[in-house]
């Protein structure tokens, strides 16, 4: 079916690039003398120092802390380079080669986009790019009274819930979260106290995302299914309000975050499905902003959090270079900067009685591999035990899929449930574990 067919790789993107390419060549055309020797240079000239500023000031300009690929530049200079051949070669030309100088400009962006996307995995394929268009949340969602309704025998794979948390105390207006309930929430007569996992996303995302691009619910119930049906919640919550609003999990001009995500959600789901308040049983888990999230949050509250893991985060929530962050998050307190960051917070902080964590981080990720070894040394100092682990992948989410897949089993360890290392994980001499503290090879 078309609708499966990847955005990430195989025929379609190459399709794509072939046809934005023959559009320009063709709207370029051969012309005349003056066209070729004069205006055509120029055309070459401005398109590459589009691409370059594009790269170099428009990047940090708009906050974009991970470098892309060359590709998505290069696709977003020829698009420039094609409504430059239109509009300097208008009077000079016949009508098909003003539209297809039209054709190629569309058709380079849907190209940029789509190595965007390539680079952080977003849409894996067509159905999934349609579906999140169209605001669509996953398929086989229930209604908190069609859960309470359910029949125990009946949820042998647990159930995606759709909640509505109440924005109090924070005022955050957040959008539609989602729980997950493992099967053993449905058996017997008395609901059981399971721990939980409030998992977060990257800066551009949903909370659906963990279950539609993660394959958290998908990961959970392979768990379970070798489990006798155990598991914990996993809540899939919204810190960033909307697509491009990147919070970082602080409290400041961008929304009460922080509070929605420590005071909103846990006494919500405490009272709702049962779950646990014990910080014990509660860990807080994310990918690239949502990894920074997680070691933000629970150093920062280890009251409510026991557990963290870090999958591709940063080394201190960002949003540019460091003026840039306390303008944007924090509205030019550098108080509030070091308060939320983690190597000041676990200095000031001191010994952490329970605390445990887990950085993941990608082989192709140099700089986050850094980061995490920094922040695992300094974890230490403070008596909480962390380890970083490297596997094979760069900074998207099915790298995220795969470090949530590993790091699970453990996970579910430290949250007081079986333990075991079940799950399909990378072959053993593919990745590493690194304590803190030690060197990579």
């Amino acid at each position: 079916m078309v609708s499966e067919v990847s955005l990430l790789g195989g025929w379609l993107p190459l399709v794509m690039e072939l046809a934005a390419a023959t559009a320009l060549v063709l709207a370029i055309g051969w012309r005349d003398l003056r066209w070729r020797t004069r205006r055509v240079p120029v055309i070459a000239a401005a398109t590459v120092l589009v691409g370059f500023l594009a790269a170099s000031v428009g990047a940090p300009a708009l906050g974009i802390t991970d470098p892309l690929p060359l590709s998505v530049w290069s696709w977003f200079a020829a698009a420039v380079g094609a409504l430059l051949v239109l509009a300097l070669g208008w009077s000079s030309t016949s009508w098909w080669r003003r539209l297809t100088a039209v054709l190629a400009t569309v058709l380079a962006l849907l190209v940029c986009a789509n190595d965007v996307n390539r680079f952080v995995g977003y849409f894996p394929t067509v159905a999934d790019a349609v579906a999140g268009l169209q605001g669509r949340l996953p398929p086989g969602q229930l209604s908190i009274a069609q859960v309470r309704n359910r029949d125990p025998q009946g949820a042998v794979a647990g159930a995606l819930v759709s909640v509505t948390i109440p924005a109090t105390p924070s005022g955050f207006a957040h959008r539609t979260e989602l729980v997950y309930l493992p099967p053993v929430w449905f058996k017997g007569s008395h609901r059981p106290t399971l721990p939980v996992v409030e998992m977060i996303g990257a800066e551009h995302s949903k909370p659906e995302n963990w279950v539609r691009i993660g394959n958290a619910v998908k990961t959970a119930q392979a768990y379970a299914a070798q489990h006798h049906g155990a598991g914990p919640i996993l809540a899939f919550v919204d810190p960033t309000a909307s697509f491009a609003n990147d919070t970082e999990c602080v409290n400041g001009p961008q929304g009460n975050a922080e509070d929605h995500l420590v005071r909103d959600v846990p006494p919500y789901l405490s009272a709702t499905f049962g779950a646990s308040r014990s910080p014990r049983l509660w860990a807080v888990l994310g990918f690239s902003m949502g990894g920074t999230c997680a070691i933000g949050l629970a150093t920062e509250h280890p009251a409510t959090f026991g557990h963290f893991v870090d999958i591709s985060g940063d080394l201190t929530p960002n949003t540019g270079n460091k003026a840039q962050t306390i303008a944007h998050l924090y509205g030019g307190s550098a108080a509030a900067w070091a308060a939320h960051d983690p190597l000041t917070v676990m200095a000031k902080h001191g010994r952490y009685p329970s605390l445990t964590g887990r950085f993941l981080d990608g082989t192709e990720e140099l700089t986050h591999i850094r980061q995490a070894r920094l922040l695992a040394g300094a974890a230490a100092k403070v008596h909480i035990p962390s380890q970083v682990v490297v596997l094979p992948g760069g900074h998207n989410w099915q790298f995220g899929s795969t470090a949530f897949a590993n790091v699970f089993p453990w996970l579910c360890g430290q949250l007081g449930l079986p333990v075991g290392n079940t799950l399909p994980v990378p072959h053993p001499r593919k990745h590493s574990v690194l304590s803190a503290g030690r060197q990579l090879g």
